[in-house]
């Protein structure tokens, strides 16, 4: 990602506040990623009660959600915290930018896109290009784009088949297509795009002929299915149909294996091992922004982040992990907790 190096200065705080006209409050305000919502829970209750602050309030809007209130500007009516299940975009910063907010970034762990179904139906082993296929929303047929035309899986291992060079038929059933996918707004569906979408067209070798913004354009003729941020929802939809699949995050998957089950996707299992090395072709990190104007007025927020980027959060023997956080590699561990050092210095590259 290119570096955004243009930050406008920032704000005097006394006359940021004052014109807001908003007095001063003594909670932390935290929104964004659904994804990342259960992990901040935890660490927000350690948090009030371990220490004279508050427990801060957290809200799950998404991880576009949270980055459109976050950047809205300074001043206590506007959130302090924003979680993102994939890095702030360049559009975010420049309207970042634009209010007077400058953020400093944490990566707090990994993540893996499950695409599940339910624990009693047959599990799939399919690839990028499957799914794919699957939910584009136009595909290339005689010469031109087409609104996709696949209705089941049958059709998607014959499409796959007949388009990537030494692709064989894997039998899929001839059960219709129908994903429950997550909204515009989340991180998780940004991420699907880039890693499910763009990269399955690109192995199945139809993104020249569906082009760069074509390529993560999901179909809207009831196929993929868009549900709420609540990820929980899709769980129960799942656990009621045999023939719904899902996309969500890896600790929702993780802390609901008696309902349902993760394909393998390109060999791969959805597994912690293959998360944290990033052989899971839908494997991610998962971030935390702070506002920087902010900091020395809402009290906590320091203390707040040196919970939350620590080893006793963040280490395969921390807190997060029984709860599905997949944990940082010893490098990026260090990089993370380095920037306390200098906190609030350190801005996003």
């Amino acid at each position: 990602m290119k570096k955004i190096v243009a930050l406008l200065p920032v704000i005097f705080l006394s006359t940021t506040f004052l014109s807001t006209g908003v007095f001063a409050r003594d909670q932390i305000k935290v929104v964004g990623s659904s994804t990342v919502y259960p992990f901040a829970t935890i660490v927000a209750e350690k948090f009030g009660k371990g220490t004279k602050f508050k427990t801060p309030a957290i809200e799950s809007t998404g991880s576009g959600g949270g980055m459109k209130l976050f950047c809205a500007g300074v001043g206590l009516q506007h959130p302090d915290v924003t979680n993102a299940s994939r890095r702030m975009k360049a559009k975010e910063f420049k309207l970042c930018n634009s209010n007077g907010v400058t953020a400093t970034e944490f990566v707090v762990g990994n993540d893996g896109l499950a695409f599940s179904n339910n624990k009693n139906a047959r599990k799939f082993e399919i690839s990028i290009m499957h799914i794919a296929a699957a939910l584009a929303e136009k595909l290339p047929r005689g010469g031109g784009l087409e609104e996709n035309w696949l209705k089941t899986w049958k059709d998607v291992d014959a499409f796959v088949a007949g388009n990537a060079t030494g692709q064989p038929l894997i039998g899929l059933p001839n059960t219709p297509i129908r994903v429950l996918v997550p909204p515009p707004t989340s991180g998780t569906r940004d991420a699907m795009g880039s890693l499910f979408m763009k990269n399955g067209h690109k192995k199945l070798g139809t993104y020249a002929d569906v082009g760069k913004k074509g390529a993560k354009k999901l179909r809207e003729d009831g196929a993929a299915i868009e549900v709420g941020e609540n990820d929980n929802l899709i769980i129960e939809k799942l656990a009621a149909d045999e023939q719904l699949f899902g996309v969500f995050g890896y600790s929702f998957f993780d802390q609901n294996r008696d309902k349902v089950q993760a394909s393998i996707v390109d060999g791969v299992a959805l597994n912690f091992e293959n998360i944290a090395s990033y052989k899971y072709p839908g494997a991610r990190p998962l971030f935390t922004y702070v506002k920087r104007e902010h900091l020395g007025v809402v009290p906590g927020i320091k203390e707040f982040f040196r919970e939350f980027i620590s080893t006793k959060a963040l280490s395969m023997d921390g807190y997060l992990y029984p709860a599905g956080l997949v944990p940082l590699s010893d490098a990026d561990f260090k990089t993370e907790t380095g920037k306390l050092k200098d906190f609030p210095a350190v801005t996003i590259k």
